[in-house]
């Protein structure tokens, strides 16, 4: 069972989301995440949140469309992507993609990546969309398709993972450790149209860019 969760996040260009939409079982929308999915032409499943996001016009064209809406208070322990997320675990749903919850704020990219991690312990597949780049969560086996020349990098996302493996790429690695603290696998090249990357213990944050030109020039 496959949903999309829709944050009230950075979009860009709403044309580049169209093909995320297709063969799903469930859209939720975290509040302003409604609006995003109204510019789309989207009818949710849900709404859920302390609804101080959401455009006043966007909520009463949901409301006339009797979309449920699950609204908590401002002051919470969760936000609501999160309540978004338990909500979709609650309905049975073992993969997620979302969208508007990576940009420019790190802070709110930052904890919508970790506020996943129990899910992706418990075997969920989680991926974090944007038209130029995907953030994959997962422990196990990761099948990146793509062009060749595209910029893949891996964090470890677990203080230390174990077993990590990268073949279909310019620079393989093979049965190696990546701890937090020493992020070096980065700005990997895809080699073919797949790649294929493994780890044995842990969980990993896979960045796929397309459209990115590597330069021996980029540092950090």
């Amino acid at each position: 069972m496959k949903a999309v969760i829709m944050a009230n996040g950075e979009y860009g260009s709403l044309n580049g989301y169209k093909s995320i939409f297709k063969d799903l079982d469930l859209i939720i929308c975290s509040d302003g995440g409604a609006n995003y999915a109204y510019q789309i032409g989207l009818v949710p499943d849900y709404i859920v949140g302390d609804m101080d996001s959401i455009a006043p016009e966007v909520r009463e064209h949901y409301n006339r469309m009797q979309v449920p809406l699950k609204r908590y208070p401002k002051r919470k322990d969760f936000t609501d992507t999160q309540l978004a997320m338990s909500l979709a675990e609650n309905l049975g749903v073992n993969q997620i993609v979302f969208t508007g919850t990576i940009g420019k704020r790190l802070d709110h990219t930052l904890s919508n990546l970790y506020c996943c991690l129990e899910q992706v312990h418990k075997g969920l597949k989680v991926m974090h969309y944007h038209p130029d780049y995907q953030v994959y969560l997962f422990t196990g086996k990761l099948e990146i398709q793509g062009k060749p020349g595209d910029i893949v990098s891996v964090l470890a996302l677990s203080d230390c993972c174990q077993g990590v493996s990268e073949k279909g790429f310019q620079y393989p690695l093979e049965d190696v450790v990546l701890e937090k603290k020493n992020p070096y696998a980065i700005s990997n090249v895809l080699a073919d149209t797949v790649g294929i990357i493994t780890v044995q213990e842990g969980i990993l944050a896979v960045i796929h860019y397309r459209e990115i030109t590597p330069s021996s020039g980029d540092s950090l």
